[in-house]
């Protein structure tokens, strides 16, 4: 590795891991007797980019962000602290990870946010199944709210 000061070699003076042993932090020297400057390299895994195919069939790269904003809103006034839903986040990226594929279809990845969300709180699960599956009548997220509860629903 060159010194990013003068462009010389350096030498690695001391490697520890770092970020739950996730990269791997190196202190390094430069080499060159004018410089001596000292610095640190983080190594890391190159993630694989997930590609999300929306139902139109155009492609975005995967958001964990976007993810977390529509959990976010539907845990809105719910008694859900923002560490368990960055954990929901983080378990459901690194589910899509751990498979082979590097593209998910939108439906997909909406059946396990729900999935994350129905262990997690029922009325969160309600709210995001209402906007994901379009809802459009009281009747729909009712039967949705009796299949949550292992009742069948009604038929009149």
């Amino acid at each position: 590795m060159n010194c990013p000061v003068c462009g010389a070699e350096s030498r690695v003076l001391d490697t520890r891991t770092a970020d739950d042993g996730e990269s791997i932090r190196r202190r390094r020297e430069c080499l060159a007797d004018a410089c001596r400057w000292r610095f640190t390299t983080y190594e890391r895994i190159e993630q694989r980019v997930l590609v999300v195919v929306k139902k139109d069939g155009r492609r975005q790269a995967f958001d964990g962000a976007k993810i977390r904003r529509g959990v976010e809103r539907a845990c809105t006034k719910r008694p859900i602290s923002p560490e368990r839903i960055d954990r929901l986040v983080a378990n459901l990226e690194a589910e899509l990870r751990r498979g082979s594929r590097r593209t998910v279809a939108v439906e997909e990845l909406s059946t396990l946010v729900l999935k994350h969300l129905r262990e997690l709180d029922e009325v969160a699960y309600l709210r995001f199944a209402s906007v994901n599956r379009e809802f459009d009548s009281a009747e729909q997220f009712l039967t949705e709210a009796q299949e949550l509860g292992g009742t069948e629903p009604e038929t009149t």
